[in-house]
């Protein structure tokens, strides 16, 4: 059996897509678990409350962590150094491989212009912070021998089950929808890696099956070829000719994130985040791709599927 931790979340569904491959029992964990797959077992839990965890975890081979919480630092202080240390404890105590599904947020500065599995901690922002602190704490675990582990990382993400997490379908796509300009953050003529969260699911449930991935960080499957904010705002349009947008990008500064902030709550969360935009970001998954020898899925043709697949009356 093999238990997704977290599961509802963009990622929970796609790494519960991709698990039928490998396994017909996939336990479905969260406070209300819906189902992915017809097979899939239902498992209520709490993951702040270790004794559930432990349960959550019990009979499983491998665990996948991809809880999203509420983009909120404050909550964030709060609930991720418990949280992960109930899944490891857990997974030690059961012997369960856990493969932590990650962002690049422990990764800062500059160091994000190009990002591999050896690029350092390095984080500049609270978030950052956070983040780093789960890395360093599964990280640990591993070198102490307590449990065999993967980090997983993804750069920002799109999809047909992300609309309502993705900064690039909040700023891109849910304008168009509405008849608005695309927006962007900072810099628009700075290039971005974006993850599609069907390919970054996928990549997750292969490395928990293959054995020589583990004690390792894995940036995921990513197309290497990264548009600017600009011309992602151009991929989604040139799919949504009808949505009767203005063309071009409206660009947010990074001054303007902290004013709006004052009213706009999530922006006042990415003020800090504005180094992702200001500068080339750059997500390198060769690792991945030249191990599994695989082809991500490119940006063209995700965009295509995610607006072909959110296609609205009319759009």
């Amino acid at each position: 059996m093999q238990t997704i931790l977290g599961a509802g979340g963009a990622i929970g569904i796609e790494v519960a897509k991709a698990l039928t491959k490998y396994t017909d029992t996939v336990r479905l964990v969260s406070r209300t678990p819906k189902k992915v797959n017809a097979t899939d077992s239902l498992f209520p839990a709490n993951l702040d409350d270790p004794a559930q965890v432990l349960k959550a975890v019990a009979g499983s081979e491998v665990a996948y962590l991809t809880v999203g919480y509420e983009y909120k630092t404050k909550l964030w202080q709060e609930k991720w150094p418990v949280l992960i240390k109930n899944v490891v404890d857990a997974c030690s105590q059961h012997q369960c491989k856990l493969v932590f599904f990650d962002n690049i947020y422990a990764i800062g500065g500059d160091n994000v212009t190009h990002i591999t599995e050896s690029s350092p901690i390095s984080p500049c922002s609270k978030k950052g912070d956070v983040r780093a602190a789960v890395d360093r704490n599964v990280l640990e675990a591993v070198e102490k021998g307590k449990l065999d582990a993967i980090i997983a990382r993804a750069p920002d993400f799109f999809g047909p089950t992300s609309r309502q997490t993705s900064i690039t379908m909040n700023l891109i796509y849910d304008n168009l929808v509405k008849g608005k300009k695309a927006q962007w953050f900072c810099d628009a003529s700075r290039i971005h890696s974006t993850g599609y969260t069907p390919d970054l699911g996928l990549g997750t449930a292969m490395l928990g099956n293959t054995p020589t991935a583990y004690n390792q960080i894995w940036n995921l499957p990513v197309d290497p070829q990264a548009p600017t904010g600009a011309e992602w705002a151009g991929l989604f349009a040139q799919e949504m000719p009808r949505s009767n947008a203005p063309a071009g990008v409206q660009v947010l500064p990074g001054w303007g994130l902290w004013t709006l902030g004052l009213f706009i709550h999530v922006l006042k969360e990415m003020y800090e985040m504005r180094y992702q935009y200001d500068r080339d970001y750059f997500f390198d998954a060769a690792k991945f791709n030249t191990a599994f020898n695989y082809l991500p899925t490119t940006n063209v043709a995700a965009v295509k599927e995610t607006v072909a697949a959110l296609r609205e009356p009319g759009l």
